[in-house]
């Protein structure tokens, strides 16, 4: 049962009795209209948007099951059939590489079509980054792989485990410029990519399957791509013999992983029982091996510090008393750093930790041990199976001095936070628009301190000139429920495309987002990003995805002040004042709010939530700013790039 509470929230009675949203199938066969802001049709000629009744015949269409029987199975089918016996989670794409994304979605694949091959792919990036799964992304051979780009970089920082296809294109093509779209696609997503592989011979098709499955689901994550000539796509094969290496999956890939060592493991409980002040540091590795019971147990055993890093967050909850999260001083006075599934290594300036702090890293890879950071213990094991022995072996210990030093640090980042709200306020008053400190409180009010449960909301973030002050607003109290878009990348337009990814996550509660099936989604970007993302909210209102996007507005690049002492390079940095994205995103089926101050942003957070609670619709809240807001000498502090280990950190 929902409940409303006395300010017209929709809010959860329980985290399983989460209001769903209405079924595309059913909202198709009531004819509704998708734009409630939509103007009246001019004399009867302009239709309101719809959702095409095919979409819901589509998606609910029965999956199709091939065999080498009769006409036998082409290339991309058995392709496909691998993909739906690994569980690929979903595939985000837009139309080309044809006969390999129509056989995965005829294969019973969650899938996604969008606008662009680029966006798709981060949409891609971010439901695996909530769901910690396998997801693919496609394109055509030429353009549309080249668009894709930047979101495997980006996948590629972040060590997502995304699956990149593509191809249409044939072999027998190749040098004769018969068509525009011929491109050497290996060499692109060379030094980005786990492994890849152009596919010319069609018997191979399940062997190199089977290569790109193992690589994406053994050791350390990162994208693998395979680029599917039309000679294999579309070859057919009756007879399973025509196939090498043609293994279920259990034979061409195991789940067998390292083990600690019992000296290592009791090497790193000595060094902890000694430590006055140990700090834990869990990486990607443990969002992926899904090893936060085990850590969580281990933090309490001996209240040893946690301060999560990575792109995923919420796999230690940033509202516990052991969380140092939101406790930047004391992580200065660590004597002990457990570093664990760290996969992006920071130097010792990197990090503001001590430099002579004793330090243990626990990799599944014994290369990468060692790097950046000396070690006094490396140790070579999962990530999972580590964080078991240790909460299993761990004697209990207090460490009161220790939990009051986080306190104490918590409160007096807190107070800065208040500081900057307080300034965020004034400077609100006499500009008449929004400081990002403001927008960042009332997030933090609407979704984290008022009727929602605190750990519903998943979200992402991205753009600087919102880091020292929003972010920190930002809770992450479960597995999957934050996302850094920014994480070592600094990817611009990435977190509205990942908010599309991780809101269809949530739409289908997939994996560890059961909990929170059918809850909407925050995505909190800039003016900046909206380019790379604007077209693709028509994808997220089509597919009725709990989309709310708050897009602070301050009519430039953040990074401005770079040209603040030359006039005449000023100009490349601003945009068109008081742009209304709020109405673009209106006419592409969503719906959309104008706010400057705080009152009509807590109003405009209302609206979004309801509807998209209610009815699965997208909200793009354009919340405007001015640019000076990010300069320190007109509006102190201004911006700056906040240092890890840190809730609003940006990298490793």
């Amino acid at each position: 049962m929902s409940n409303d509470d006395d300010n017209g929230i929709h809010r959860l009675a329980s985290r399983r009795d989460f209001v769903k949203a209405i079924p595309i199938a059913g909202l198709a066969a009531a004819g509704m209209t998708r734009n409630a802001n939509a103007q009246a049709p001019d004399a009867g000629t302009i239709k309101s948007i719809q959702i095409p009744p095919d979409l819901a015949t589509s998606m609910t269409a029965p999956v199709r099951v091939t065999s080498f029987e009769g006409k036998g199975q082409t290339g991309a089918e058995i392709f496909a059939g691998m993909c739906k016996a690994e569980n690929l989670a979903a595939m985000f794409c837009c139309p080309g590489n044809y006969t390999v994304i129509n056989a995965i979605a005829s294969a019973g694949v969650l899938c996604y079509g969008g606008r662009s091959e680029g966006a798709m792919a981060a949409a891609a990036d971010g439901f695996s980054r909530v769901t910690g799964e396998v997801v693919a992304c496609s394109g055509t051979e030429g353009p549309g792989l080249t668009d894709m780009i930047q979101s495997i970089y980006t996948a590629s920082a972040a060590h997502t485990p995304l699956l990149v296809l593509a191809s249409n294109m044939t072999i027998a093509q190749e040098d004769s410029q018969s068509f525009i779209q011929q491109v050497s696609q290996q060499e692109l997503t060379t030094g980005i990519k786990k492994y890849g592989k152009r596919l010319t011979v069609p018997g191979r098709v399940h062997e190199y399957g089977a290569y790109a499955f193992r690589a994406l689901k053994s050791g350390v994550p990162a994208p693998v791509h395979l680029d599917f000539p039309g000679e294999v796509a579309r070859a057919r094969f009756t007879d399973p013999n025509d196939l090498t290496e043609n293994y279920d999956k259990s034979k061409y890939r195991t789940e067998s992983r390292a083990a600690p060592s019992a000296p290592d493991i009791a090497k790193a409980i000595d060094m902890i029982n000694k430590a006055a002040r140990p700090l834990l540091i869990p990486g990607q590795g443990i969002f992926q091996r899904k090893a936060w019971e085990p850590l969580l147990a281990a933090a309490e055993k001996q209240d040893i510090a946690v301060c999560t890093s990575g792109p995923s967050r919420g796999h230690f909850p940033d509202d516990h008393r052991l969380s140092a999260s939101l406790s930047p001083k004391a992580v200065l006075s660590a004597d002990l750093v457990i570093f664990v599934g760290q996969y992006q290594m920071p130097t010792r300036t990197d990090y503001q930790l001590h430099q002579d702090v004793v330090t243990i890293r626990v990799h599944p890879s014994q290369d990468d041990l060692g790097r950046n950071w000396p070690l006094d213990l490396g140790v070579v094991s999962d990530e999972l199976l580590f964080m078991e022995a240790l909460a299993a072996r761990l004697p209990r210990k207090k460490r009161a001095t220790w939990a009051a030093e986080l306190a104490s640090a918590r409160a007096e980042n807190q107070k800065q936070m208040d500081d900057y709200y307080a300034l965020g306020l004034k400077y609100g008053s006499s500009t008449g628009k929004l400081h990002p400190a403001v927008i960042g409180r009332e997030l933090y009010n609407f979704f984290y301190a008022g009727a929602i449960d605190p750990k519903q909301t998943a979200h992402c973030w991205g753009g600087l000139t919102n880091l020292r002050f929003l972010p920190p607003y930002l809770r992450a109290n479960r597995p999957g429920q934050g996302v850094c878009s920014y994480y070592q990348s600094g990817t611009i337009g990435a977190e509205i495309n990942h908010g599309i990814g991780i809101a269809a996550a949530a739409k289908e509660g997939y994996g560890i987002q059961s909990a929170y099936k059918g809850a909407p989604v925050l995505a909190v970007g800039t003016d900046g990003a909206i380019a790379y993302a604007l077209m693709e909210l028509e994808t997220a209102a089509k597919y009725r995805l709990p989309l709310i996007c708050i897009i602070y507005n301050n009519d430039s690049w953040g990074v401005w002040t770079l040209a603040e002492n030359d006039p005449r390079a000023l100009h490349m940095y601003l945009f068109q004042q008081n742009l209304r994205y709020d109405k673009a995103a209106e006419a592409l089926g969503c719906q959309g709010a104008y706010v400057q101050t705080p009152e009509e942003l807590r109003a405009a957070l209302k609206r979004a939530y309801d509807v998209a609670a209610r009815e699965g619709l997208p909200t793009l809240i354009n919340a405007q700013g001015i640019k000076e807001f990010s300069s320190a000498s007109l509006y102190p502090p201004g911006v700056n790039i906040i240092q890890g280990p840190n809730i609003a950190a940006i990298s490793h």
